[in-house]
């Protein structure tokens, strides 16, 4: 049994075990896996908006009981960035390639930063709602992933199929959690102020969270950097 102090630096330095293997084993997938990353990580920054209002975990130096900040959350939210953002591209072999300047003009563009903006507008609008933080997150997210489709469809699919593969990823991940640290959910998240919906152990929130970041970061660089996924094997 891991100590209770340091579960949460246990299960987020996991994250990045998956994260070095595809790294090294998929060179072509590395920018994107560091740029998803960098962009993630600092949401690590948030920790303050959701603790003790969703969870409360102990953690290293008592950071997040101190100052609501803590090391983990940076670990968790890289760790988890670059992997959501090239699962559907390492395991279909695909690759991506740049989307051709007239492309770029078509009307549908028009809206390609609106789009990018969307969910960090949604989450504004809707963090000062009376309900607990994860649920403004969740649903700023899937805003995110609606607007990404909708101005970029030849997305759909890699959003689509990302978000399902990310939130089968988490799951695996969560249960481990549960499996080596019985009893941490029921001590740490904040079950009175969310659904206590339980899928095999896992809050339901969890669940959803997971969702809509597989979602929505899973054709974010795509969308950010004008590039698009090639058919299956082929290569530049």
């Amino acid at each position: 049994m891991i100590p209770l102090q340091y579960v949460w630096f246990a299960w987020a330095s996991a994250f990045l075990v998956p994260w070095l293997v595809i790294f090294y084993a998929f060179p072509h997938h590395r920018k994107t896996m560091w740029m998803v990353s960098l962009a993630t990580a600092p949401f690590g920054l948030t920790e303050p908006l959701f603790v003790p209002e969703y969870w409360n975990p102990p953690t290293l130096f008592d950071l997040a009981q101190r100052t609501g900040f803590d090391l983990e959350s940076l670990i968790f939210c890289f760790g988890i960035g670059g992997v959501s953002s090239v699962l559907y591209s390492v395991l279909t072999h695909r690759n991506d390639i740049p989307v051709a300047e007239a492309e770029k003009r078509q009307p549908l563009h028009h809206h390609h930063y609106k789009a990018l903006a969307s969910p960090f507008i949604a989450f504004a609008l809707l963090y000062f709602l009376p309900w607990n933080p994860i649920y403004p997150s969740i649903v700023a997210m899937a805003v995110g992933a609606i607007a990404t489709i909708l101005c970029r469809p030849d997305l759909k699919t890699k959003t689509w199929v990302g978000g399902v593969l990310f939130f089968a990823y988490y799951f695996v991940f969560f249960l481990a959690l549960e499996a080596s640290s019985p009893g941490y959910v029921q001590q740490v998240w904040s079950l009175s102020d969310i659904s206590g919906i339980m899928l095999l152990g896992i809050p339901l929130e969890e669940l959803l969270f997971a969702l809509a970041f597989g979602l929505y970061w899973s054709g974010v660089y795509e969308h950010l950097m004008w590039r698009k996924i090639t058919s299956p094997h082929a290569h530049h």
